[in-house]
């Protein structure tokens, strides 16, 4: 299996080391997003030291206050690692500010153009953004990239696959109460779908309010085959080879 966004590293979780060997053990591969510079560098020296550790680099909407335009010639510089497959987390995020929302698209677009001058997929947070994330995508002419933990209506969600963008799906969806994510999952077709933890958080049932970690995909999938009425093994199968063919995984072991 492949986790195509975590964040399982230091800064997030002191047990990052004993995680990634676990996952090592299960023949479980992660690609661990990064939320600035920092975080950037500390994840491609992973990638390095570990095999089943890919490295996505960018800016998020949580540091972007401190961003500036050196932090974009940095990043450059970052993208031009081997096990770079991703350009992300980058996205916009209206839920906890809207006050910096032009800087937000600002760097976001930004990224977008990276992403094409060096033709890496993006991976998108778009949290109360969806439309103008869609807009901002649709218009940069960006045709592959994954939807990270979406949370938007079916009807968006076929907007974006039409894109050739796939759905990421997490932990939520195990989650009782959540109807729509049920709605997307039952409705879109499997290969258009990844999976993924964010870990450590969004932990699935039975794990809800645990530390999360790559190591809990497996009760993601287990919900997917039963939405869908297939068996697990399906489920794995076909995100596993949307994963890599998507990142380009398989040429960089």
């Amino acid at each position: 299996m492949i986790d195509t966004h975590c964040h399982v590293y230091e800064e997030e979780m002191s047990n990052y080391k004993d995680i990634i060997e676990e996952c090592k053990k299960q023949d479980i591969s992660m690609i661990v997003n990064a939320v600035d510079i920092n975080s950037s560098k500390e994840i491609i020296n992973m990638s390095k030291e570990y095999k089943n550790v890919y490295a996505a680099v960018g800016l998020n909407y949580d540091t972007i206050d401190s961003v500036t335009q050196e932090d974009l010639i940095k990043l450059e510089y970052l993208i031009k690692n081997e096990k770079i497959v991703a350009i992300g987390e980058i996205g916009l995020d209206y839920y906890w500010t809207k006050d910096n929302k032009d800087k937000q698209i600002e760097y976001f677009k930004a990224q977008l153009e990276l992403s094409k001058k060096y033709d890496l997929p993006v991976i998108i947070h778009a949290r109360e953004s969806v439309q103008d994330v869609y807009d901002i995508i649709k218009e940069s002419g960006i045709n592959k990239g994954s939807m990270h933990c979406y949370s938007g209506s079916i009807e968006m969600a076929r907007e974006f696959i039409k894109l050739g963008f796939k759905i990421g799906i997490d932990g939520p969806i195990t989650y009782k109460n959540n109807k729509k994510g049920v709605e997307v999952v039952k409705n879109i077709d499997l290969k258009d779908m990844l999976l993924e933890t964010d870990s450590p958080y969004l932990s699935p049932e039975p794990n809800r309010g645990k530390q999360n970690s790559p190591l809990n995909l497996k009760y993601i999938a287990e919900k997917i085959a039963e939405i869908k009425g297939i068996h697990v093994e399906e489920v794995i199968d076909v995100t596993t080879r949307n994963a890599k063919e998507l990142y380009n995984i398989w040429i960089k072991n």
